[in-house]
């Protein structure tokens, strides 16, 4: 696989991920953040991503934080495994669930054999990707689907980047969020030669804000 364009501020988003982590595991255990559980049509999506990729071979959830939705998909009988930047993510995600499999690596340096996944993830983990880098992970992604392969992403919907100094509780951060309207992160998702399966899009005013949910087949 090409090797690409690694973030200028990885190490940093990387640390405010780690700082972050404990308040945001605390964060999915008393709310309805950041557990599908709790969100029935984030739920509904996942569901009929799992029944279309279950067989196709592995799953693979980027940017897995503690792991929620990766515990959610081996419960639903998929081979799945999670990754993410941050070592404290990791650490949570095998004490909660040591059933699955987790490792610590960032998007932008996977591993990912050409046609070797059934599903790929990017479930509200890819925002913090420069504009420039998106792109070339989504391809990445692509290229390491097998035919029939989906691909999940969920990302915040705007204009423009936000620059982060705090989260989760009033924690120091610092990090970019880049914002991405529906049909400019479909075009991208497009030229990487997938086809888009579905778009759910999620409203200003819920719990998350604007967001949007998308799918796509190799």
């Amino acid at each position: 696989m090409p090797s690409l364009t690694q973030p200028a501020d990885l190490d940093v988003v990387r640390d405010s991920y780690d700082r972050v982590a404990d308040n945001y595991v605390d964060m999915i255990a008393t709310t309805s953040l950041g557990d599908i559980r709790h969100q029935p049509w984030l739920r509904a999506a996942m569901d009929v991503f799992a029944d279309a990729v279950g067989g196709l071979g592995p799953v693979l959830d980027v940017g897995c934080g503690p792991g929620t939705i990766t515990a959610y998909l081996a419960e639903r009988g998929l081979d799945v495994s999670g990754v993410d930047l941050s070592p404290r993510m990791i650490e949570h995600a095998r004490r909660l669930h040591p059933e699955c499999t987790f490792g610590v690596g960032s998007a932008t340096d996977l591993d990912l054999a050409e046609a070797s996944w059934g599903g790929l993830l990017g479930w509200w983990s890819l925002f913090n990707l420069p504009r420039d880098v998106l792109p070339q992970v989504l391809s990445a992604f692509a290229r390491a689907l097998v035919p029939g392969g989906q691909l999940i992403v969920a990302t915040h919907v705007g204009d423009g980047d936000v620059q982060r100094t705090e989260a989760y509780g009033g924690v120091a951060v610092r990090w970019t969020t880049h914002l991405w309207q529906p049909d400019q992160l479909l075009a991208l998702i497009e030229q990487t030669g997938l086809t888009p399966k579905a778009e759910l899009r999620l409203p200003a005013e819920g719990e998350i804000g604007p967001g949007v949910v998308l799918v796509a087949e190799a």
